[in-house]
């Protein structure tokens, strides 16, 4: 999280989306809402999104949070916005997404143990959660996706390219190809069964090379000075 002025500022979900941070690079809703308070008084915020996904809930409640808030919400998906992930991302006023970048979507799934009717259960209620998702991606799309044709692509794990999106109305502002898109783990692929061959091996070329982007390098820095100056503001707050 970063203020740059008094009028917008930046948010980084830059990992997984949890229920408790385990790692500094998780969001979990509370941490969200956090730095979510701590802008303040902003007309503009820019969510910045590289995120594999992770906990439902949690990222419905993000959304909430976002679409909630009165300022403008300008979402740049920086490599990938994936399950939840782009759940989120539909929170944005304008979403951004460079055409290396990619979007996710699927229903949602857990793991389950149990006797029958308690199986039952599970599947009714993810049959439920997947209908409240749904509707969010809907209600972002306008009339460019129908409830048939979204429904088929949450059931085969659609990746969608910026274009993809674009024409899905998934995505407002295609942009030209940008070198963050190099910094998606490998290891979030694990996670899925359709991941594109291009997507794989671009991150196995970009790790090999070893090359950092200038935009991630900037933004990094952002990051870094952000965490300074919200130290310094809470000094301060506790001081009153």
């Amino acid at each position: 999280m970063s203020a740059g002025d008094s009028n917008s500022a930046d948010i980084f979900i830059y990992g997984d989306i949890v229920s408790y941070q385990w790692d500094e690079t998780d969001t979990s809703a509370s941490s969200f809402k956090k730095d979510l308070d701590a802008l303040g008084d902003v007309s503009t915020i820019n969510l910045y999104i590289n995120s594999p996904g992770g906990n439902v809930f949690e990222g419905v409640a993000i959304h909430n949070m976002l679409k909630r808030h009165k300022a403008k919400i300008n979402v740049h998906v920086d490599a990938l916005a994936a399950s939840i992930a782009s759940v989120i991302a539909m929170a944005g006023d304008t979403i951004h997404m460079p055409k290396n970048a990619m979007l996710m979507i699927h229903n949602p799934w857990t793991w389950a143990a149990g006797n029958a009717t308690e199986l039952r259960k599970i599947a009714d209620d993810l049959d439920r959660i997947g209908q409240s998702v749904k509707q969010t991606y809907l209600q972002k799309a306008g009339d460019k996706l129908d409830s048939e044709k979204l429904q088929e692509m949450l059931d085969a794990e659609t990746w969608l390219s910026a274009d993809e999106a674009y024409q899905y109305g998934l995505c407002d502002v295609v942009l030209e190809a940008s070198q963050a898109a190099a910094s998606i783990d490998d290891e979030w692929f694990s996670r899925y069964k359709n991941v594109p061959n291009q997507l794989k091996n671009h991150a196995k070329n970009s790790q090999k090379t070893v090359v950092s982007a200038e935009e991630m390098a900037k933004r990094r820095q952002i990051a870094e000075e952000s965490k300074v100056n919200l130290v310094y503001i809470n000094t301060i707050l506790g001081g009153m």
